[in-house]
């Protein structure tokens, strides 16, 4: 069966896929306008909002990046909500984003943006915008490589050895002769299959619709989906959350790879139907799994991810947003905006990412 439940999520027709230039709204729908928006304030200011990342040095780097007339102001210190024109927010409290009468721009403090979709009070027509940076796209490969280099070398299990004081050797993989999927061809998920390909592993890539990469050999669709998995050792997770793709790491789509396969997870929790991973590690179908993401964060201490021997856990660190690069991007964007030009990193609420 197919694992993807297919449904739309809402999106504005008149929303350009993946960009738009400056924007006018009237009767809930987009108009490209050059020039500032009549009635808008004369002070302009950026509202920061996050309970789990270091403020100040948000601050410092917003205010050295930003033009010199937008005032950056950390959450709860609102001041007159009519002057913010810019939010920058991770999981923003339900009615925050609705409170700020000219909000023209949501930052989304991530690649994805299911974290601002959870507000079901945000003002629908303010368009979001996904962080695209280049420092977080290294991190995030350089992770999954080490991930698969881990795995490939049988590096977790040497450590458990170390543990219990085993001398035991273990003869290596050939590596020309392992194939790698990489689940999800966007930006992330392009950087990492290419540089996958530089060790010298047979890489795969999957996507929902046909893309090409040079030297990746790319699958699409349902049939593309389990046509790869058939065939690689390892796969890697990269995908966007959305509700067609909740829950691809299944029973189906577990048992279609190789007996004794590996999974790495860096996109969402959501992505990982959990009893099925762990049915999947107990049975030896999958040999080991490296999760970075979960459905619930932080894991409870009670569940079994913590004692199975065969997972590999970090606290979702796998790609960090770095104030010192991505307020350098945010800047240039609320740049673009101004000027006319185009946003990039628009979410696209139709196609989840």
């Amino acid at each position: 069966m197919w694992p993807f439940r297919p449904t739309l999520m809402a999106c504005h027709a008149t929303l350009a896929r993946g960009s738009v230039s400056r924007l006018d709204w009237h009767n809930n729908q987009y108009h490209p306008s050059s020039g500032h928006n009549e009635g808008t304030c004369a002070l302009s200011a950026l509202l920061y909002y996050s309970k789990q990342d270091p403020a100040d040095l948000w601050a410092d780097e917003l205010k050295k990046a930003l033009p010199k007339d937008i005032d950056v102001r950390l959450h709860p210190d609102i001041g007159n909500p009519a002057e913010i024109d810019f939010a920058l927010c991770w999981q923003p409290q339900t009615g925050l984003l609705a409170s700020l009468p000219n909000l023209k721009l949501i930052f989304s403090m991530a690649a994805g943006f299911d974290h601002v979709l959870q507000d079901q009070e945000r003002p629908q027509h303010v368009p979001i915008v996904r962080i695209i940076d280049d420092t977080l796209s290294t991190m995030m490969s350089e992770f999954a490589v080490y991930a698969v280099l881990g795995f490939h070398r049988y590096m977790p299990a040497f450590h458990r050895d170390q543990r219990e004081l085993k001398w035991q050797r273990r003869w290596p993989r050939f590596t020309a002769d392992t194939h790698v999927g990489v689940l999800g061809l966007g930006a992330i998920g392009t950087d990492v299959a290419r540089k996958l390909a530089v060790f010298g592993f047979k890489v795969h890539g999957w996507s929902r619709t046909e893309k090409t990469s040079k030297g990746i050999t790319c699958h699409f669709g349902e049939d593309g989906l389990f046509e790869m998995l058939s065939q690689c050792q390892q796969t890697v997770c990269v995908l966007p959350l959305t509700k067609e793709t909740s829950g691809i790491l299944n029973n189906e789509t577990l048992n279609a790879m190789p007996r004794g396969a590996y999974v790495t997870n860096i996109g969402r929790g959501g992505h990982v139907v959990d009893q099925d991973l762990l049915d999947a590690l107990d049975s030896g179908q999958i040999a080991g799994a490296f999760l970075d993401v979960f459905n619930e964060e932080p894991l409870p201490t009670d569940h079994r991810y913590w004692s199975h021997p065969d997972v590999v856990m970090t606290p979702h660190i796998a790609g960090e947003i770095v104030p010192r690069s991505c307020a350098k991007s945010i800047a240039a964007n609320i740049e673009r905006f101004r000027e006319g030009d185009t946003v990039i990193g628009i979410a696209d609420l139709d196609r989840g990412y």
